[in-house]
């Protein structure tokens, strides 16, 4: 924590440190780590706070540098209130139906739909049916900063699960989409063209993992915090720190897509997607990539 510096003596805190000592500091890396869907079965209403800060050396709750993610379950005909300091909220309805209220207005979901909210003093999510959602926003950004979140950064948006379904349908049919190094859409926003993600510093990407398919390796700067929607046994995510000369992943580790389970692909790692089931899957990774992308850091590479 910073040393603060007395009336007589603003020296205090200083310090000094030879240039190739810290020019690239060992902080602790971001883990790979996993929060399982049996978190959400049903039970009380609660908050299921995805708190990975004591590995990431922060002071405050964070399940990345700068995100906060989690899971909200709520009874049908409950609500609970989700404050946060935060420029960026996004839900993901796992199931279920509700509104949530934020200052100015209301949102209705259902199952599969997927919102976002911009900064907000109050927020409350009742449910009509039994309820699940997965929720990131990024408080631990503003709490490393000191700031708070003055003013929305954009319109609060809803992304329904008949569009999202429909869109990536489209993209599907697309000549040469088998291709690809991901099969899905990247959901944008009429206040963020510029970055072209869901907010200006959240990115969402709906990806389709076909039947008997490999997806190859990427990598990438931002962190991202990925939820399984839908996958048979013997679907998973590959991430390693190298490729060989071919593309291939080197020692790397293995995370199964369980459905309604998240878990977090650290950043700078080479991650590939695979499919050995006779079934489509999805997955839902949320990263800091909006803000990334703004910073021009998120240095995104394909294997080729």
């Amino acid at each position: 924590m910073p040393v603060p510096a007395t009336a007589t003596d603003h020296t205090a805190g200083i310090r000094f440190f030879e240039y190739t000592s810290a020019a690239d500091p060992r902080l602790p890396a971001v883990p790979y780590a996993v929060l399982p869907a049996d978190q959400h079965a049903p039970g009380p209403t609660r908050n299921i706070v995805w708190d990975l800060s004591d590995r990431l050396g922060c002071p405050w709750p964070a399940t990345t540098p700068g995100l906060l993610a989690g899971f909200l379950r709520i009874n049908a005909g409950e609500t609970i209130a989700a404050q946060s300091e935060a420029t960026s909220h996004l839900y993901y309805v796992i199931r279920g139906s509700g509104r949530s209220r934020y200052a100015g207005g209301e949102i209705a979901w259902a199952d599969g739909d997927l919102f976002t909210l911009p900064s907000s003093k109050s927020l409350q999510h009742q449910a009509e049916r039994d309820a699940a959602l997965y929720y990131v926003h990024d408080q631990p950004l503003l709490s490393y900063l000191g700031a708070t979140a003055a003013a929305p950064r954009f319109s609060p948006a809803l992304y329904r699960r008949d569009r999202l379904l429909a869109e990536i349908a489209r993209v599907r049919a697309e000549p040469g989409a088998a291709n690809r190094n991901r099969m899905g859409v990247i959901l944008g926003h009429a206040d963020t063209l510029l970055t072209m993600t869901a907010t200006h510093t959240l990115w969402a990407l709906f990806n389709v993992l076909p039947a008997k398919a490999v997806q190859k390796p990427h990598r990438h700067n931002s962190v991202a915090l990925d939820l399984c929607l839908s996958a048979e046994p013997g679907t998973y995510t590959l991430i390693a720190k190298e490729i060989d000369p071919s593309g291939n992943l080197i020692d790397p580790q293995r995370a199964d897509w369980l459905p309604g389970t998240a878990f977090v692909t650290p950043p700078g790692l080479w991650h590939s997607h695979h499919n050995e089931s006779g079934t489509d899957a999805m997955v839902l990774p949320i990263q800091d990539a909006g803000l990334h992308t703004w910073l021009r850091t998120l240095d995104i590479r394909f294997a080729r």
